[in-house]
């Protein structure tokens, strides 16, 4: 079921009468399409073709999907209960291997509902959980903001990579939620967006986020990021992230790298905001898996083809920046820096 509707706050995902319902990023910008959902196959699906994105959704969409999955189970004893959440876990962890917020929504209702000692009483702790996971979600980006503020100044033009939006989380965002809570604070800020090759969600949602929100806003091709910043055009760059680990090195969009080194090479401040959900403690830099994506989403431009038929394509969807072009680590518990295995355990313990 889809549905248009013209006033609505972008709230990304939420849990309503006993369905998820989220806008349809893929419709963006043209369209502003809410979907509903009632089968945690189907949220496993948008996640997977892009209709929900960015990490922080994404790890509140897999725990929504778990929340139908419970709905949806016919179980009549607890363990076939957990069995059932279990399978439902396996299908929605499969979607996108790369942003560590899906994993751990999924293992976080998964830890609650073993809580549980009836059917009855998992189904309850399983949804009001997940839907207690997406208001902390907005809390824990309105703290981040909070923070990241203190690091921009009046009049900054603040370049930004991909979407890290109100469209990225729940509502609020990262990144965006950085930019927000600056303008929020009394200073006025410009922004550049990246359009973000080859989905766009530069140009396709942070700009129309911005645009929607009053920002004063422009876009530039991925092309241009140079070009920008040698002709003074950019005071600040922020980005989100789909998986931090302990090093401090930031999986991110595709392009992310690019911008942070040409940031370096103009001496400007590259910042990285992201909820303590998004790092991830146990993994190794070089052990992280980077998602690869189909190859006509650079061949052709929806319809219109744009390159030569059988032609070779490497389409990854995310890249690593290495901690000595990050010059801050924004999340909700303060803002950590280098050296980075020092103060990203530290943001754990203020916990």
């Amino acid at each position: 079921m889809t549905e248009n509707l013209i006033d609505s706050s972008l709230r990304t995902v939420e849990w309503k009468n006993n369905k998820v319902v989220m806008i349809d990023q893929t419709k963006l910008p043209n369209e502003l399409v809410f979907v509903e959902y009632d089968d945690f196959n189907q949220i496993a699906n948008a996640i997977k073709t892009l209709i929900v994105r960015g990490a922080p959704a994404i790890g509140v969409s897999g725990a929504f999907g778990l929340a139908l999955a419970v709905l949806q189970s016919k179980a009549t004893t607890k363990d076939e209960l957990i069995s059932d959440l279990e399978e439902a876990r396996k299908i929605l962890f499969a979607t996108r291997p790369t942003a560590v917020n899906l994993g751990w929504g999924l293992e976080k209702i998964m830890t609650i509902a073993k809580t549980g000692d009836s059917i009855e009483q998992i189904k309850e702790l399983v949804i009001s959980t997940a839907k207690k996971m997406a208001d902390e979600d907005i809390e824990i980006n309105k703290a981040m903001g909070k923070n990241g503020s203190a690091l921009f100044d009046d009049n900054d033009t603040i370049m930004t990579h991909c979407n890290a939006g109100a469209l990225a989380t729940v509502a609020y965002g990262t990144a965006l939620g950085v930019i927000r809570a600056t303008r929020e604070s009394g200073k006025n800020v410009k922004v550049i967006a990246t359009e973000t090759r080859p989905i766009q969600q530069g140009s396709r949602l942070t700009a129309f986020e911005l645009k929607h929100d009053g920002f004063d806003v422009s876009l530039v091709p991925d092309t241009a990021v140079g070009y920008s910043m040698a002709n003074g055009l950019v005071n600040k760059v922020v980005v989100g992230a789909d998986r931090i680990v302990k090093t401090g090195h930031v999986f991110n969009k595709i392009g992310t790298y690019q911008v942070a080194t040409m940031a370096k090479q103009h001496g400007i401040p590259f910042y990285v905001a992201a909820p303590l959900s998004t790092i991830d403690l146990e993994t190794k830099a070089e052990d992280v898996i980077i998602e690869m994506r189909k190859g006509s989403e650079v061949t052709g431009i929806g319809d219109k083809k744009t390159a030569p038929d059988d032609i070779g394509v490497i389409n990854p969807a995310f890249d690593m920046t290495p901690p000595e072009l990050i010059s801050g680590i924004i999340t909700e518990k303060g803002v950590a820096t280098a050296p980075y295995e020092e103060s990203i355990p530290k943001l754990f313990e203020a916990n």
